[in-house]
């Protein structure tokens, strides 16, 4: 079997760190599905006005797994050291590097124009995506509530590893100078650090709609030191 890109993510994420662990946990985030120029066709996305979620088919492009098969691997939600099964886990690193998440659809631009002017359309904008920029999209899908949504199910380890946002602190004056500061908020609060790193003296550097975030982290508050 032989699949191709159809798309390619745009995202205010231009690397892995600090991308969201998982689709909709910052809803706030926005980003846009660009096709490639042969999938550029109205007609492929007839209908799919009408629903609110969408399922993405994508490539970890940046986590690309050479050498033998691993079975097992650490979840951050386990604090990176217990281990489980890489098919109990939604791990990057997987046998064949694909993605699957739900994001929500904010709009459809038919007309839309790259930086010279030159017709892309149509993109999809979305909301709440865990996608890093550039990622290569394999398929699109509608997401059906009655087939999609099971409601009072068990989750595994998820159930019984808790979880808490973290308290965001930044700058004096900051929300003077970055458009997008209650999205960037809501980006820090899920804690972008890796899970077994918990070092409060440490510096982290993260980068954000073409900005670049310093922070630190001590217990459940993390301050930001500087965006340039």
């Amino acid at each position: 079997m032989e699949i191709k890109p159809i798309a390619y993510f745009r995202s205010p994420f231009p690397g892995k760190f600090g991308v969201p662990r998982q689709a909709g946990l910052a809803p706030a985030v926005k980003g846009s599905i660009v096709f490639e120029p042969e999938f550029r066709n109205p007609d492929a996305l007839r209908g799919l006005e009408g629903f609110d979620y969408i399922w993405l088919i994508w490539e970890f492009s940046a986590n690309l797994v050479s050498g033998p098969f691993q079975a097992t691997v650490r979840p951050p939600r386990l604090g990176g050291n217990a281990r489980v099964g890489v098919f109990a886990s939604r791990s990057p690193f997987r046998p064949n590097p694909l993605g699957l998440s739900s994001v929500r659809l904010e709009s459809i631009d038919f007309e839309a124009k790259d930086s010279d002017g030159r017709p892309i359309g149509p993109v999809i904008n979305v909301l709440g995506a865990d996608l890093m920029d550039g990622t290569p999209i394999y398929d699109i899908k509608p997401y059906i509530e009655y087939a999609d949504s099971h409601l009072g199910v068990r989750s595994g380890f998820v159930d019984t590893s808790a979880w808490e946002p973290l308290q965001v602190e930044f700058p004096v004056g900051a929300e003077k100078t970055i458009p997008d500061l209650d999205t960037l908020r809501e980006v820090l609060s899920l804690d972008p650090r890796p899970s077994y790193q918990d070092d409060p003296s440490r510096e982290y550097g993260m980068s954000f709609g073409g900005r670049e975030v310093r922070f630190k982290v001590s217990g459940s508050l993390l301050t930001v030191i500087s965006i340039k």
